[in-house]
């Protein structure tokens, strides 16, 4: 159940930072570049770090490392103490993942926009509207989850009523 719960953040992180890129002004490249250059990759890098993804993905590492060692505690619950020491082993070991993934993340960034387009993306959340969109984003995100999820429950139970009422005109009672 954690790693779901992780990977809902980790989607919550992609969300919100290609959110609001609708303040560039220039229109979005149709075809991704597979090979950006490190100039766009460095722009995105910093788009990513200034809209808060790399706080984002920060939990990424050590959510799996100890989603993993979780795995193993149902059938092993004696290696509770020599799991926790090997995952703290892991924990230093793999710090340096933590950079991947941001990169991994702005070289998307960089295959999908142009280095003028990052330029522009990163003046314009530079700007006090861009600089609200980056304070006020992931509360309306957050907001949107929520609604789209209560919506869809309201709209679960019309259509189970609605099923319920079609199968009892045919002589069905559910």
């Amino acid at each position: 159940m954690r790693i779901v719960a992780l990977f809902r953040r980790m989607l919550l992180a992609i969300a919100i930072c290609s959110a609001g890129s609708f303040g560039a002004g220039a229109q979005a490249q149709t075809v991704p570049n597979p090979s950006p250059s490190s100039n766009a990759v460095a722009l995105a890098k910093e788009l990513i770090s200034l809209k808060g993804g790399v706080q984002m993905f920060e939990g990424v590492v050590s959510g799996v490392i100890e989603s993993a060692k979780n795995a193993f505690l149902p059938t092993n619950p004696q290696l509770g103490k020599p799991l926790n020491d090997a995952t703290a082993v892991l924990q230093k070991e793999f710090e340096s993942k933590k950079a991947e993934i941001v990169n991994e993340v702005a070289r998307a960034y960089a295959r999908h926009f142009t280095e003028q387009e990052l330029k522009e993306l990163l003046a314009f959340y530079k700007t006090a509207l861009g600089k609200k969109v980056l304070l006020e984003e992931p509360a309306a995100v957050e907001d949107a989850f929520k609604r789209a999820s209560d919506w869809s429950n309201t709209f679960s139970e019309e259509v189970i009523g609605r099923l319920r009422v079609e199968m009892k005109k045919k002589g069905y009672d559910l």
